[in-house]
C-alpha cells in the first residue's frame, strides 16, 4: 500500500489526536487518583501524633473504666466486616482519655465520638465549643447509651458490718457518724473534676436540701445545704483524681489504704472477681443516688463526613443489640437493654460480688447545667481544707531542663488550687534545706510562692529526708485536726547528705501518724535515676502514693496530684 502526502499528514493528525487524548486521560486518571487518595488518607488528618483515618474509619475517645470492655466490643464490630454504601470497611479506632482530655480533644477536632462515663461532660463540650467558637449551636449530636451503673460509696465489708450493714441501710449521715467515731477511719471521694467525684458531691447537696428531684441553685446555696455538705466534708481523708485511679490505688495498697471510698457499682464487681484481698460492698446511700451513663456521642464537626454518620450508627445498633448487651452484663455493668434480667444466674450483678440489683432504691435527677456549675464552685467553700507543703528539691542533677521543668510543675499545681484558704508552704533542699516558706492561706502567701519557685536554682548534694522532716515537723507542730496534712516531696537521685536517718524517720512517720496528727505523703521521682526504695518507704510509712513524672509529663503529674487537696 501506497502513502500519499495527504495521507501521511492525516496519519499524522490522527496519531497526534491520540496521543492528546491519552494525555489527557492520563493526567485525568492521575488527579483522580491523587483526589481519591487525598480523601482516603488525607481528608481526616488530627495533626502530627495523630495517625489518619481511611474512609469508613471513625476515632472514638473513650474513658479508662470501661477500657477492657469497649475494646473487646470494638474489636468483635471490627471483625464483621461491615461496609459503607460506598463498599469501605467499617473500622471503628478507640482512643483512651481522661474527661478533661476528651473534652480538649473534642474541641481540637482530634476525635469523632465521645464516650466518657457520664452526660456531664457533654454539656461541658457544648458550652466550651460554643465558647470558643462563639456560635449558639453546640457540637454535640445524636447519642446513644449502652451502659450504665450507679455511683455507689464502697466499703470493705468487716468495715460495713460495724456500721451496720446489710441489716440497715446505710448514707452519707452513718459516713459522718463513722468518721466522728473512730479517728482511724479514712475514706475519700474524688474532687469534682471526675465525674464520680461530682455526682457524689450532687447527692450530699441533694440530701442537705431534703430533695431527690428538682435540685435548683437557691437549693444549693441554702445555708442549711451547705453546712449539711460541709459537715460530710470535714470527715473525708483525702480527695483524688477519679474512680479508675482509686481502685488501682487499692488493688497496689490493699485493705489499708482506704476503708471507704467513692466509685461506680462496676468497679465493686471489677475488684471482688478479680481476685484480691478483702470483700468491698457496695452502699446506696439511703438518700439517693445517682448513675453514670457512659453516652455514646457524635460530634458535628464540619468535616464528618457521610460514611462516618454511617459507620456511627452502625455501631451504636451494634452496641444496643443482644449479644453486646450481654457482654455489657457480663463486664459488670447494667445493661441498658431491660429485657435482660440482672437476676440470672449467671449475673455478676449480685450479692455474692458485694452489689445489690435491686438498688438502689432512690434514683436523683441530675440538674441543669446551671446548677451543676454552681454545685462546682460551692464545692470548694464546703470541702475539707488542706495544709500541704511542697518538697523540691534543687540539687545539682536537677540543673537544667529539670529545674526548669519543676518550676513549671509547682506553678501548675497552685494554680490548680481554685481555694485561697487552703495552706501551702515551701521546703527547697539540696546538700541541706534551703529555704522554707511556712504554711499559709494562698490568699497571703500565693505570690510569694511563685517567685520562690520561678527563683529556685540548682547545685548541690540531696537532703531528701532533712526537707521531709522539716515539713513534717512544721505540720505536727501546727497541729491542725480539721485540714487535710500532706507533703508533696520530689527528688530526681539518691539520698546522700541527710542527718536523718530513714528507719528513724519512718518509725516517727508510722508512730505520729497513728497518735497524733496524720499527714500523707506524695512522692514524685523525677526521672529513673529517683532513689524509689526511699520514696516508697515514706509513702507506705503515710498511707500516700509514689508516682514517677519525667519531662514530658511532671506538669501534667503534679497537676493530677492537685486534686487530691
Amino acid at each position: 500500500m501506497r502513502y500519499t502526502q495527504k495521507s501521511k499528514k492525516s496519519s499524522n493528525f490522527f496519531c497526534l489526536a491520540l496521543a492528546l487524548i491519552g494525555a489527557i486521560f492520563v493526567v485525568a486518571l492521575v488527579c483522580g487518583l491523587a483526589y481519591y487518595f487525598s480523601v482516603d488518607f488525607n481528608s481526616n488528618v488530627k495533626g502530627p501524633d495523630e495517625p489518619v483515618l481511611k474512609l469508613g474509619a471513625l476515632r472514638v475517645a473513650y474513658s479508662p473504666e470501661k477500657g477492657e470492655l469497649f475494646n473487646a466490643l470494638v474489636s468483635e464490630f471490627n471483625t464483621q466486616g461491615r461496609r459503607t454504601t460506598g463498599g469501605d470497611v467499617m473500622q471503628v479506632e478507640a482512643v483512651e482519655m481522661e474527661p478533661e482530655q476528651m473534652i480538649q480533644a473534642a474541641l481540637d477536632g482530634r476525635v469523632d465520638v465521645v464516650n466518657p462515663d457520664s452526660s456531664i461532660w457533654l454539656d461541658q463540650i457544648d458550652r466550651a465549643w460554643m465558647a470558643q467558637k462563639q456560635i449558639d449551636t453546640g457540637l454535640i449530636g445524636e447519642t446513644a447509651r449502652y451502659a450504665i451503673s450507679p455511683v455507689v460509696i464502697a466499703v470493705w465489708e468487716d468495715v460495713a458490718r460495724s456500721m451496720g450493714y446489710p441489716q440497715k441501710r446505710l448514707g452519707w449521715g452513718d459516713i459522718m457518724t463513722k468518721a466522728a467515731a473512730d479517728p482511724s477511719f479514712k475514706w475519700s471521694h474524688p474532687s469534682t473534676s471526675s465525674a464520680s467525684g461530682l455526682l457524689a458531691t450532687l447527692a450530699m447537696f441533694y440530701a442537705g436540701a431534703g430533695k431527690t428531684r428538682g435540685l435548683t441553685i437557691e437549693d444549693a446555696t441554702a445555708e442549711s445545704t451547705l453546712e449539711y455538705v460541709s459537715a460530710v466534708q470535714k470527715t473525708v481523708r483525702q480527695y483524688g483524681e477519679g474512680e479508675w485511679a482509686v481502685v488501682q490505688q487499692v488493688i497496689q495498697q490493699g485493705p489499708g489504704y482506704l476503708d471507704a471510698f467513692v466509685i461506680a457499682e462496676q468497679l465493686v464487681i471489677y475488684y471482688n472477681t478479680a481476685g484480691q484481698k478483702g470483700k468491698l460492698v457496695a452502699i446506696y446511700p439511703r438518700e439517693g443516688t445517682l448513675w453514670e451513663d457512659h453516652p455514646l456521642a457524635l460530634l458535628e464537626k464540619a468535616d464528618l463526613r457521610p460514611d462516618q454518620r454511617i459507620v456511627f450508627q452502625q455501631f451504636r445498633e451494634f452496641l444496643s443489640g443482644k449479644e453486646s448487651q450481654q457482654k455489657v452484663l457480663e463486664k459488670g455493668f447494667r445493661p441498658t437493654d431491660l429485657s435482660i434480667p440482672l437476676s440470672g444466674p449467671s449475673s455478676p450483678v449480685a450479692q455474692l460480688n458485694g452489689v445489690d440489683p435491686i438498688e438502689p432504691q432512690t434514683t436523683l435527677q441530675i440538674p441543669g447545667s446551671s446548677v451543676v456549675e454552681v454545685v462546682r464552685d460551692v464545692w470548694w467553700y464546703t470541702k475539707r481544707r488542706t495544709n500541704v507543703f511542697l518538697v523540691a528539691d534543687t540539687s545539682g542533677s536537677m540543673s537544667g531542663d529539670k529545674i526548669s521543668g519543676s518550676r513549671e510543675a509547682m506553678s501548675v499545681f497552685l494554680d490548680q488550687i481554685k481555694g485561697d484558704q487552703e495552706r501551702v508552704g515551701l521546703v527547697t533542699f539540696s546538700s541541706q534545706v534551703n529555704n522554707i516558706i511556712p504554711l499559709a492561706p494562698l490568699t497571703t502567701n500565693r505570690a510569694h510562692l511563685v517567685n520562690e519557685i520561678q527563683h529556685m536554682s540548682a547545685g548541690g548534694d540531696t537532703a531528701l529526708l532533712d526537707a521531709v522532716w522539716a515539713a513534717y515537723t512544721r505540720l505536727q507542730q501546727l497541729n491542725d485536726r480539721e485540714r487535710i496534712n500532706a507533703i508533696v516531696a520530689m527528688t530526681d537521685g539518691q539520698e546522700n547528705n541527710s542527718r536523718i536517718w530513714l528507719n528513724d524517720l519512718v518509725a516517727d512517720i508510722k508512730n505520729t501518724n497513728k497518735n497524733k496528727v496524720p499527714v500523707v505523703i506524695f512522692c514524685v521521682a523525677y526521672g529513673e535515676d529517683a532513689d524509689y526504695d526511699v520514696l516508697e518507704a515514706l509513702a507506705e510509712a503515710s498511707g500516700g502514693q509514689v508516682r514517677q513524672g519525667d519531662l514530658t509529663t511532671i506538669q501534667d503529674l503534679y497537676k493530677t496530684l492537685s486534686t487530691y487537696f
